[in-house]
C-alpha cells in the first residue's frame, strides 16, 4: 500500500477550498495499484469508516487536520459496494456515498441540449426522485456551462457546498449528482463558483418543480409523476377540435385573490376547485385562464415576473393540487389555460440572472437583454440551449399538467427590438429593421413543436402591435399562434363606452372600426386584468353616470357586454367583471362577493350566464368568429343615434342572429332594420330586461319581418330598441338554403 493511491495535495486543496472542477475524479471509490482507494470529503465529522458488503471495515484516514479522509483496501476491485459509517457529535449514521454512483444522464442529453432540440429537458434536468443503480434517491442536474464548480446544498448538508460538488458533463455544461436516500419535500439550491472563480449567490433550480413559500426561495424536491388522471376522453377529444369554430368564453382568474381565507391566507388548489369550477360552469364559461401560476417572488407582479418557470407557486399548496384542479375542470367540461411568460425574468439574486457568472439565460447586450419597462432581463432567444429550456417548459405545462393551452404574455416586446426603447437604445437587425429575428424564430419553432407534440392545445398571443400573421401558420409566413388578443378592439371600445352617450355620435368609428380588420387574425376579445388596475378602476366604474346614477352605469355595462358577445371573436372576461365589481382589482384581497347581495349585480351575473349560453348554443355566434362569411353589417353608420346593427352567420346555412345595439339612453321606437328573410324573429336576448336590472322595454318577445327591402337586406322589421341595450333576434323558422354562405346572405 504505497503512496500512489493517495489523492494529490493539489486535488485535496481544491476540494477543501470548494473549487475542484471534477470532484468525481477524486472522491468515491477508485482503482489503484493493488486495490481500491476510497476518498471522502466530510466536514465536521469525528470519524468515517467504509463498511463493505462482505463485512470488511475500512477506517478512513484524515489528511492532516482537514475534512478530507481516505483509505485503501488491498486486493479489492471495482465494483466494491460499501456504505459510509459517519461518527459525529457522539452519534453515528450509515449513508451511501454519492461518489460511488455513476452518471445517470447520457450523451444524447448533451447533444440535444447543445443542438437546442431537447423537447423535454424537464425530464432530465431538475430534481428527480428515482432509483439509480438499484438505490432510491434524488438526481440533481443543472446547466451551468461556465461555472468552475457547482454543488447542491440544503439542510441535508448544512447548506455547505463542500459536501456535494457535482459531476460536470464537459460536452454540454450540464452538472449532475445522485444523492441516495433523499426524498420528497427536501429544500435545496445550487452553490456555484462562477466563470471568474467568484462565489455566486445561492441559486434556485431553473427546472425545479416546487419552491418554498415566499419570502423563502429555495427549490423543493417534488414528485409530479404517478398522478392518476381521469380525463383521457377529454384529452382525446381536444386533439381533433377546431377551436376557431368552437364556442370559447374565457374566465380570467388570478388564483390567489379570487377568494381568500378571512385571515388573508391563500386558498389551496383543492379549495379553489370546489368553488371556482362549479361557479365557472354555472356561468357557462368554456375555459378558465389563470394568470401565471409559476413561482414568483413578488405578489404585486401577479406572476408575470416568474423566477421558477417549472414550479407551481407555493402560495396554493403542493404542485399536484393544480393537476387535481385541471382534472376536475375537465370532468366538468371546462378547459384550463395558463399564462406563460417567455418574454423576460426578474433579476433576483436567486434566479436566472448571471446564473453561472455570465449572461447565460439573458442576452449579453443590454440593448437586447434588459427590459426598461419592467427592469427585468430578456432571454437570449438566439442561444439554442435557452430555446430548448423555454420550449420544453411550454410542453411541460401541456403534458405534465394537461393544460389546454398557453396564453403567451408580452409577445410584442419579444418580436420588436425597439419595444419601449428610444433612438440609440436599440440595435437594428442585419437588415436595419426592428424585428427580433431570434425571438421570431423561437416562437415559430416552438409553436410548430407544440402543435406536433401537444395536438389540440391552444397557444394564444398577447400581441398589441399591427404585426401581420400572428395567428397564421408558420408555413404561410406567420408566427403560428392559434389566436391573438385583440388589444385594438379593447382599447377602442372602452374609449367609446367611457364617453357620455350625448357625445358618442362623434366617436362612432371606435365601435365599427374593429370590423375593418376583424378577420385578419383569429382574435380573442379581451377585457382582461390590465383594464382594471393602475388607477383605471373597474369596467363598471368606467361607465358614464353621475354619482348614484347606478341605472345608467349598469345599463351601459350590459349593452357593452351584449355588444361584445355579439361581435366576432372569442370572449375573455377578468374575474369580478361578471358581476359588476365596483372597486379596482387588487391582488391583496379577494373579490367583493358581497356585492351579489344586490339585485343590480346579480342581474349582470345573470346576463353573463345567458350570453354564454347563447354563445354556446347558437352556432352563428361562434362558428365563424374568424371568417368574414360569419358577419354582415345591417347598419354600421348610424352615428346620429349611436346604433349599430349586424348579422352573425354560422357559415353552413343555419339560422342567423341579428344583433342590435343602442348606445344612448333614448328608446328607439319603430326603428327600421334590414333582415335576410321575412317572418317571425324571436327576441332571444334583451339586456334591458327586468331580470337583468333593466327597465323592461322590448318587443314582447318577437318582431315580424316583412318582404320590404331595407339597408341592403331583402326584408325589414320595425323594432323597439330599448335604452342603452342590446337585443338579439333569431328567426323562428329557418331552412338552410343550398347555396354558399356568400350567396345566402348577400
Amino acid at each position: 500500500m504505497g503512496p500512489g493511491w493517495r489523492a494529490s495535495d493539489a486535488d485535496v486543496a481544491a476540494l477543501l477550498e470548494a473549487r475542484h472542477a471534477d470532484p468525481f475524479a477524486v472522491l468515491g471509490p477508485h482503482e489503484a495499484a493493488g486495490g481500491v482507494a476510497i476518498r471522502v470529503l466530510r466536514p465536521n465529522v469525528d470519524a468515517v469508516e467504509a463498511i463493505f458488503d462482505d463485512g470488511r471495515c475500512l477506517r478512513l484516514e484524515r489528511r492532516g487536520a482537514t475534512a478530507f479522509l481516505e483509505g485503501f483496501r488491498a486486493g479489492a476491485t471495482l465494483p466494491a459496494p460499501y456504505r459510509l459509517r459517519v461518527r459525529e457529535g457522539g452519534g453515528q449514521m450509515d449513508i451511501l456515498d454519492p461518489y460511488a454512483f455513476g452518471p445517470s444522464l447520457g450523451p444524447l442529453d448533451d447533444h440535444l441540449l447543445i443542438e437546442g432540440t431537447h423537447r423535454r429537458l424537464h425530464e432530465r434536468l431538475g430534481a428527480h426522485l428515482l432509483t439509480h443503480e438499484g438505490v432510491g434517491g434524488v438526481r440533481f442536474a443543472v446547466w451551468a456551462p461556465h461555472a468552475k464548480r457547482v454543488s447542491v446544498v440544503g439542510e441535508f448538508n448544512r447548506w455547505d457546498g463542500r459536501f456535494h460538488p457535482m459531476r460536470r458533463r464537459v460536452d454540454s455544461g450540464l452538472w449532475e449528482i445522485f444523492l441516495p436516500g433523499l426524498g420528497e419535500g427536501v429544500a435545496y439550491k445550487y452553490e456555484i463558483l462562477g466563470a471568474r472563480g467568484e462565489l455566486m449567490p445561492l441559486k434556485a433550480d431553473p427546472v425545479g418543480f416546487a419552491a418554498e413559500l415566499r419570502p423563502a426561495n429555495a427549490s423543493v424536491v417534488a414528485r409530479l409523476d404517478g398522478f392518476a388522471w381521469t380525463d383521457q376522453a377529454w384529452m382525446d377529444a381536444r386533439v381533433g377540435q377546431d377551436h376557431r369554430r368552437a364556442p370559447m368564453s374565457i374566465y380570467e382568474v388570478h388564483a390567489p385573490s379570487w377568494k381568500r381565507h378571512p385571515d388573508g391566507r391563500f386558498w389551496h388548489w383543492d379549495q379553489l376547485a370546489a368553488d371556482l369550477i362549479p361557479y365557472a360552469k354555472d356561468l357557462g364559461f368554456t375555459h378558465i385562464e389563470f394568470m401565471p401560476v409559476m413561482e414568483h417572488p413578488f405578489d404585486g407582479s401577479w406572476g408575470y415576473q416568474p423566477i421558477g418557470l417549472h414550479a407551481v407557486t407555493a402560495r396554493m399548496g403542493h404542485p399536484l393540487g393544480l393537476a387535481r384542479f385541471i382534472d376536475a375542470a375537465h370532468a366538468a367540461g371546462i378547459g384550463v389555460l395558463l399564462d406563460w411568460v417567455p418574454a423576460h425574468f426578474p433579476e433576483d439574486a436567486h434566479g436566472l440572472a448571471r446564473f453561472d457568472g455570465t449572461a447565460l439565460y439573458e442576452h449579453p447586450d443590454p440593448r437586447r437583454g434588459y427590459h426598461p419597462d419592467w427592469q427585468t432581463a430578456i432571454y437570449d432567444y438566439g442561444r439554442k440551449e435557452v430555446q430548448a429550456f423555454l420550449a420544453s417548459n411550454a410542453l411541460f405545462w401541456l403534458e405534465r399538467f394537461h393544460a389546454d393551452g398557453l396564453r403567451v404574455d408580452a409577445v410584442s416586446s419579444m418580436i420588436h427590438l425597439d419595444y419601449s426603447r428610444g433612438p440609440g437604445e436599440w440595435e437594428p437587425n442585419e437588415d436595419g429593421g426592428n424585428d427580433n429575428r431570434d425571438a421570431i424564430g423561437f416562437l415559430c419553432r416552438t409553436n410548430r413543436m407544440l402543435a406536433g407534440q401537444a395536438p389540440g392545445a391552444l397557444v394564444i398571443a398577447e400581441e398589441s402591435s399591427d404585426w401581420t400573421g400572428v395567428s397564421a401558420p408558420v408555413e404561410e409566413g406567420g408566427l403560428g399562434f392559434g389566436f391573438k388578443w385583440n388589444m385594438g378592439w379593447m382599447n377602442d371600445t372602452l374609449r367609446y363606452v367611457e364617453k357620455d352617450p350625448v357625445h358618442r355620435r362623434w366617436y362612432h368609428q371606435l365601435m365599427n372600426f374593429g370590423l375593418v380588420y376583424a378577420f385578419n387574425e383569429a382574435f380573442v376579445l379581451p377585457l382582461g386584468h390590465d383594464e382594471v388596475v393602475h388607477g383605471k378602476g373597474s369596467i363598471l366604474g368606467r361607465m358614464p353616470g353621475d354619482e348614484g346614477d347606478d341605472w345608467r352605469r349598469f345599463a351601459n355595462l350590459r349593452v357593452y357586454y351584449g355588444f361584445m358577445w355579439g361581435h366576432p371573436g372569442k370572449k375573455l372576461l377578468f374575474m369580478g367583471q361578471e358581476f359588476g365589481q365596483r372597486r379596482e382589482w387588487s391582488e391583496e384581497r379577494e373579490l367583493d362577493w358581497w356585492l351579489l347581495e344586490h339585485g343590480s349585480h346579480r342581474g349582470v351575473q345573470d346576463l353573463i350566464r345567458e350570453l354564454n349560453r347563447l354563445h354556446r348554443e347558437l352556432p352563428a355566434l361562434h362558428a365563424r368568429d374568424a371568417e368574414p362569411e360569419g358577419f354582415a353589417w345591417i347598419d354600421a353608420n348610424d352615428a346620429q343615434h349611436s346604433v349599430l346593427t349586424w348579422l352573425r352567420f354560422d357559415g353552413e346555412g343555419g339560422p342567423p342572429v341579428a344583433v342590435l345595439c343602442n348606445f344612448t339612453p333614448i328608446p328607439r321606437v319603430d326603428a327600421v332594420i334590414g333582415l335576410p328573410r321575412a317572418g317571425m324573429w324571436r327576441e332571444v336576448l334583451n339586456t334591458d330586461a327586468e331580470e337583468y336590472g333593466g327597465s323592461g322595454l322590448g318587443n314582447l318577445g318577437r318582431v315580424t319581418a316583412v318582404a320590404e327591402p331595407a339597408l341592403g337586406q331583402p326584408a325589414s322589421a320595425k323594432v323597439l330598441l330599448p335604452p342603452l341595450a342590446a337585443i338579439y333576434l333569431v328567426p323562428e323558422a329557418w331552412e338552410a338554403q343550398n347555396a354558399s354562405p356568400e350567396e345566402t346572405y348577400a
